[in-house]
């Protein structure tokens, strides 16, 4: 995608190299090779999507990782297809892993876009540029439009907590909050209800 967005100037081999640079780095390190303020909108939405999805676990990338977000993937692919249950190569994805995977996008989304909000709000600033701001926060990449040096103390610190609950995990976070130390073994009735 940043190849055919916003390399265009650059000679083919050196257009190879940085939008492949361009695209593991918004999951890891947080180096550039470009300014990323001239990058298209597009390709900064791009950037914005792969620093929340981050690497894969067992890694030091941040974000929600690779594996959430293929669980997410499947279990839509199951729903269009009126399935049950996820199977993939020939294995069945357990419903408590579909929840669990369901749960930390939840909440990375929802601190992403509050976060965002928040920034934009006390800011004055677009949206858009906040937006990239909390992915690069709660993913832990580190990368940057050049605004988060000018925002205020207000500002700043929403960026701190949302790299500590992206480095911990908000998933974690909430099962250290809510115990279950008063779970009875008792279910109670099952509702149906209509979504979408």
């Amino acid at each position: 995608f940043f190849f055919f967005c916003d390399f265009g100037g650059m000679p083919i081999e050196k257009r190879i190299f940085a939008s492949l640079f361009q695209s593991v780095t918004t999951r890891t390190a947080g180096f550039n090779t470009a300014d990323l303020t001239a990058m298209t909108g597009a390709s900064k939405a791009i950037m914005t999507l792969l620093m929340l999805i981050g690497g894969s676990p067992g890694s030091t990338a941040g974000g929600m990782k690779t594996t959430t977000f293929a669980v997410i993937i499947l279990c839509a692919v199951s729903v269009i297809k009126r399935k049950e249950e996820i199977c993939v190569c020939g294995r069945r994805i357990d419903n408590a892993i579909v929840r669990n995977a369901l749960a930390i996008a939840a909440i990375y989304f929802s601190l992403f876009f509050i976060g965002g909000v928040a920034i934009s709000v006390l800011e004055s600033l677009p949206l858009s540029d906040c937006l990239y701001e909390t992915a690069s926060a709660i993913g832990t990449v580190g990368l940057t439009l050049g605004i988060t040096p000018k925002l205020g103390i207000a500002s700043q610190i929403i960026l701190i907590l949302l790299m500590y609950l992206g480095r911990v995990g908000g998933l974690t976070l909430v099962y250290a909050a809510i115990s279950n130390k008063n779970q009875s073994g008792a279910k109670l009735p099952l509702e149906k209800i209509t979504v979408g």
